[in-house]
């Protein structure tokens, strides 16, 4: 008499396997197998039931991918910024843990680190589907256009960098959403308008980085009140009414301020601020 046993696993691959007594297939969709085996199984048949039901589970394993969603977002970015000509470019046939400056934690893409890499042309909107995201580090590139406003659906953003690249239009007001958000980075760029008065809303922010743009109009006062704020760089723009934020700084500093100068304190590593040439 015979016994079949069924189990159902979920993978993105195609293999088949065939064992003795023992069969395995992997679709595009589903890994199943079934076992066979008499009504009285001895020792050396339950021994190799084992073996195979090992080598099945580890093979399900070393096969599990990112989501269809976040894989598509990665393409696009590659696509939209001309990846076969970046520094270190990705082959798309490879496995995604394998592009290089990618970060996979638990089959989730959580960084993305892409530094002086000849990344050029525009961030794609489809980027703010990588909601596990912690890292979007692509400072000193060649990347243009504006920021899109999807940015600002990565709730699990901690570090936004794009120093040094030819953005241009203004900052997304949902930034301010953001509300892990630990370091701005969006200095050297040609960024205009002024910075959004949600701002005030990144109760976490450490380093506020907007130094040497063309942003204009008052500084969000709150935003140099947060507590946990350590660099605070604004200079090289054209911001008015910067008489109460250097008040702010000086308080939460504890130390004489040099308006015109970036310098360090123990309590905060860096802060610049640029005042206007009328002020005393």
């Amino acid at each position: 008499m015979i016994h079949q046993y069924y189990a159902l696993y979920r993978i993105n691959s195609s293999f088949n396997y065939v064992f003795n007594r023992f069969y395995l297939h992997l679709s595009k969709k589903s890994v199943f197998f079934t076992l066979y085996c008499k009504k009285t199984p001895n020792n050396k048949i339950m021994k190799r039931l084992i073996l195979s039901l090992s080598l099945c589970f580890a093979t399900v394993s070393m096969f599990a991918q990112i989501s269809n969603t976040e894989k598509q977002a990665l393409t696009d970015f590659y696509s939209a910024t001309n990846g076969d000509q970046w520094v270190n470019s990705w082959d798309l046939t490879q496995p995604v843990e394998n592009w290089d400056g990618v970060t996979i934690e638990d089959n989730k893409v959580v960084a993305i680190r892409l530094l002086f890499n000849n990344v050029t042309g525009e961030i794609p909107a489809s980027l703010g589907t990588l909601k596990n995201l912690k890292e979007l580090e692509l400072s000193f590139n060649k990347i243009s256009g504006e920021l899109p406003s999807e940015l600002g659906n990565l709730e699990n953003l901690e570090i936004l960098a794009f120093n040094g690249n030819d953005l241009t239009g203004s900052i997304p007001s949902n930034i301010g959403s953001l509300s892990n958000l630990k370091q701005l980075h969006l200095s050297s760029n040609h960024l205009t308008g002024v910075v959004p008065a949600s701002l005030e809303n990144l109760k976490n922010i450490e380093i506020f980085n907007v130094f040497d743009n063309e942003l204009f109009g008052a500084l969000p006062e709150k935003l140099a009140s947060n507590i946990n704020l350590k660099e605070f760089m604004v200079a090289e723009n054209n911001f008015i009414d910067t008489h109460n934020i250097s008040t702010t700084l000086l308080l939460n500093s504890g130390v004489a301020l040099d308006f015109d100068s970036i310098f360090t304190t123990e309590s905060k590593s860096v802060i610049a601020i640029e005042t206007n040439d009328d002020e005393d």
